[in-house]
């Protein structure tokens, strides 16, 4: 993975005040996939033992954006880039730990579009997301 890719993922969004506030760490990232964790918190559920949709989302939003960042190089002259779409089915209640995979599934120079599952500890989906992202140049 280029340097720069790699710093967008843990400076840009796995660093954001809101990813750093939901505990997101990257736990993989290689061109085009990457896999994020978010443990378990008594602070971002909804009701006890059920995390609120709202982190679910959050943490797709962010594994979409590092999926898009990951294929970055210093060729492409991105300075930015921003989720334009996100499109989540909630599957089961997140009642634990879990672990965002993003693949990229198709690149432009100015937009990708990402699949993310979530899936949690025991590997039950949780969560499927389709996000398109813009790459600002």
């Amino acid at each position: 993975m280029h340097p720069l890719a790699r710093s967008w993922i843990d400076d840009v969004l796995a660093g954001s005040p809101v990813a750093r506030a939901l505990g997101i760490e990257v736990l993989d990232a290689r061109p085009e996939e990457v896999r994020l964790g978010l443990a378990f918190r008594d602070d971002l559920t909804t009701v006890p033992g059920v995390l609120h949709g709202g982190v679910v989302a959050t943490l797709v939003d962010v594994a979409g954006a590092a999926a898009s960042a990951s294929g970055l190089t210093t060729d492409d002259g991105a300075t930015g880039g921003a989720t334009t779409q996100l499109d989540i089915s909630y599957v089961a209640a997140a009642t634990g730990d879990l672990t965002a995979t993003a693949s990229v599934l198709s690149r432009t120079r100015s937009t990708t579009h990402s699949q993310v599952v979530v899936h949690d500890a025991g590997r039950q989906v949780v969560a499927t997301a389709q996000v398109t992202s813009r790459i600002f140049h």
